[in-house]
């Protein structure tokens, strides 16, 4: 299995070394295994970036926390506790793109000393919902893919329908702000991809940030109705703890 330029598919540049994020015309949207595949194995373990590669996502995404090791949170370590390079390991012999998420600020060196010990430049996308922590890391690799996650998920609860405020009023309310943020986000950040809970993604959303030259990953997309949706917007990329749903539901479109 190889992350690669096919039909409907994205792929890397290999002349310049990075992740193609952004979505061709008639193409699907990236999926991305979120925590690995967490709807199929218990997040951030081996089992669950296993599930990811096999599921066929183009990348698996991961967190890392301080220590250099997968976990959300220091109270949400996995009681298999991977580290980042025998994450990085297992991603770079199946093939697939690894999206490491940096969950804290301070050590941006030792992530991308990780990723170039595995060779993975041009197959990695790290993202964090930190700016300063994505200006250290554009500062560090430029020609690494770099997203800025929106909302920040402080409490781990990506996958829930959240926040539960922002599902009447308050969603409208947000998504219309958003065009106008996500530029003044991405020049803060220095990031080449947004990163948006998929509640705030919207046509127009998506448009801003494509004419800012920022690809839009989604997450956490968990049924088949919001990844038709998310596709329908625009969007370069699907985030899913069930990627092999997300893929299924993208070829059936």
């Amino acid at each position: 299995m190889s992350l690669r330029p096919a039909a409907g598919a994205h792929g890397v540049d290999r002349a310049a070394g990075a992740l193609d994020l952004h979505r061709a015309d008639g193409a699907r949207p990236l999926v991305v295994g979120h925590r690995g595949a967490a709807a199929v194995a218990p997040e951030n373990t081996r089992a669950a970036l296993e599930a990811g590669i096999a599921s066929g996502a183009d990348l698996v995404e991961f967190d890392v926390s301080p220590g250099l090791v997968l976990a959300h949170s220091e109270a949400e370590r996995p009681g298999e506790v991977l580290t980042l390079d025998e994450a990085l390991e297992l991603l770079a012999a199946s093939g697939v793109g690894a999206h490491v998420d940096v969950k804290l600020p301070g050590y941006e060196e030792d992530v991308v000393a990780a990723i170039d010990r595995h060779d993975l430049r041009g197959r990695a996308l790290v993202s964090t919902a930190y700016a300063a922590t994505s200006r250290r890391v554009a500062q560090l690799a430029p020609d690494v893919a770099l997203a800025i996650g929106y909302p920040r998920d402080r409490l781990g609860v990506s996958g829930l329908r959240w926040p539960q405020a922002l599902q009447r009023s308050g969603a409208a309310a947000l998504r219309s702000a958003m065009p106008l943020r996500i530029p003044v986000l991405l020049r803060q950040s220095r990031a080449n991809t947004l990163s948006l809970h998929h509640t705030l993604c919207s046509r127009t959303a998506v448009a801003a940030a494509h004419r800012a030259g920022a690809a839009v990953l989604a997450w956490t997309a968990n049924d088949p109705a919001v990844v038709t949706r998310l596709t329908n917007a625009g969007v370069d990329g699907i985030v899913s703890d069930d990627p092999e749903m997300a893929l299924a539901t993208l070829l059936a479109l």
